[in-house]
């Protein structure tokens, strides 16, 4: 008998989805369906199938040959996952070659199952479904570039505005301008003079979706020094982006910085997403680039969802996993989430939305990194809590999470992990200081075990003085290192705090 790890939610049941591209194909199976999804595996063969298909009107027949080799082994794989429902889903390629059914045909008796074949309208459906559900929330239009296609759809909020598909994708534009970036910059400029939706998009922020958009972001951060390797919600300024995309389509490819990162088989395709983006931004002039690491598979999953599962936040859908799986106690978790707001609202701190988000979810991952050696639960969780899998959150909020259990473990005022501070608006940093400062008092009163909070309370004493006062019954816990805790909270808030038991003695602490 095989025992469950502990490392994965029991109530999870493993699901896998095929996306057949262009370019790439890729199978990934999830840990079950959720707002904010894991993987258990991924892997993607960069198969070619769109390659020629302007000039022969069929699939490669060289990478058909190899894509049913591939898929004999997800299926293998997805069934050795316990992947319990398989969905495959074929986009531009797939729908518009000749040969198109007759692959189709054969790649549904080696999976074993029906595939779906999604027209220009559904992909981009999915695509923008995979950024309302990364973002929270979306607001401006999203751009998915695969390899035969390029959808463009307009998103604010939850609503799904007008949409259009372009034959823009890298392996059909390669193709359609012979191998000549001038061509492909004309071509591109004629196609997209067709979406006039860009022009509903100026001042608004364009999403890119995408393998080969990720890619030039990934160029982007080496060439910046970025300190963070995430992907998603990766921002990029108008004329940095400008600057950037004229380097990668008018210079040698293989002399970019950072391009050895980048598989030889993407590369080729870089100029060519570098020139759609180039003219979308000059049609579209958008405020800023941002990545999606979403598109249409997270779409999909997405769609599968109830509405109350939609609308439940992304970010503290996963930091509540988490919880599940590494604090020594989620309740406790949870009684810091109120704990902490009552003590912001008795300093009178105010959040905005997402403040009040991003102090929920660094309360719930406040103890992940507790099974570490003491010296090492600040760095441990704050390199856990920077490169985690997170939807719903910028890089700067990213930075602030980490910070909270960096300051929580090794002191407020610790000067570590300087190039994460620099991500961090000093609002921010300000914040995960306080924040941190009341987690180190309250974590000496309770232990991380639950109980304790809701029996604690801050009273004003007058003159400026706040206290936090101990019921009697919990006269024990009254002591020297939680005063001096308080203390540290009274520098970093700069207040007169005083520690006291209900009906008993109070000690200054500042």
């Amino acid at each position: 008998m095989i025992s469950a790890s502990q490392g994965r939610l029991q109530d999870r049941r493993p699901l896998s989805i095929i996306d057949i591209g262009s370019n790439s194909i890729r199978l990934v199976i999830y840990e079950g369906l959720a707002r904010s999804p894991t993987l258990l595996f991924n892997e993607k063969m960069l198969a070619g199938l769109g390659r020629g298909i302007v000039s022969t009107g069929k699939l490669d027949p060289e990478a058909v040959t190899r894509s049913m080799e591939e898929f004999r082994r997800f299926r293998a794989l997805s069934d050795q996952a316990g992947a319990e429902r398989m969905y495959v889903l074929a986009t531009a390629a797939a729908r518009e070659a000749v040969n198109g059914p007759d692959f189709i045909h054969r790649a549904e008796d080696v999976l074993k199952t029906e595939i779906q074949v999604l027209s220009g309208r559904e992909e981009a459906h999915y695509s923008a479904l995979g950024v309302i559900s990364g973002f929270h929330p979306a607001n401006g239009i999203a751009g998915d570039l695969g390899g035969g296609s390029l959808e463009l759809i307009d998103i604010d909020g939850e609503t799904i505005g007008d949409g259009i598909t372009l034959p823009l994708g890298g392996l059909r534009l390669q193709d359609m301008a012979k191998n000549s970036l001038t061509q492909a910059a004309k071509i591109t400029r004629e196609q997209l003079a067709r979406a006039k939706l860009l022009k509903g998009g100026q001042g608004r922020a364009f999403y890119t979706v995408g393998g080969t958009w990720r890619n030039l972001a990934r160029l982007h951060m080496e060439m910046t020094n970025y300190p963070l390797g995430v992907m998603h919600h990766y921002e990029i300024g108008i004329e940095s982006a400008a600057n950037f995309l004229r380097q990668v389509a008018k210079v040698e490819i293989d002399k970019i910085k950072g391009i050895e990162g980048i598989s030889k088989n993407r590369r080729s395709l870089l100029p060519y997403g570098a020139i759609v983006l180039q003219e979308i931004m000059a049609a579209m002039q958008p405020s800023k680039i941002i990545v999606s690491a979403l598109g249409v598979r997270e779409g999909f999953l997405y769609s599968l969802l109830d509405e109350a599962e939609q609308k439940a936040d992304p970010l503290i859908s996963a930091a509540e996993e988490l919880a599940r799986l590494r604090s020594r106690s989620v309740d406790h978790a949870h009684e810091l989430v109120e704990w902490t707001g009552k003590a912001f609202a008795a300093f009178g701190i105010d959040e905005t939305r997402d403040e009040a988000r991003y102090r929920h979810a660094a309360c719930l991952l406040a103890d992940i990194g507790w099974r570490a050696h003491p010296e090492y639960r600040g760095k441990q969780s704050l390199n856990i809590i920077a490169h985690a899998s997170f939807i719903g959150v910028d890089h700067p909020g990213r930075a602030f999470l980490a910070l909270v259990s960096l300051f929580r473990h090794e002191g407020v005022f610790n000067e570590a992990a300087p190039e994460i501070r620099g991500l961090a608006t000093p609002r921010y940093l300000e914040r995960a200081r306080v924040l941190a400062a009341l987690l180190r008092v309250v974590y000496l009163l309770s232990a991380a075990m639950p109980g304790v909070m809701p029996r604690l309370k801050w009273e004003n004493r007058g003159n400026g003085v706040l206290a936090l006062v101990l019921p009697a019954a919990l006269a024990d816990l009254y002591g020297e290192r939680p005063a001096g805790r308080l203390a540290q909270l009274a520098r970093v808030t700069n207040r007169r705090l005083v520690l006291a038991v209900e009906g008993g003695p109070s000690v200054s602490v500042k």
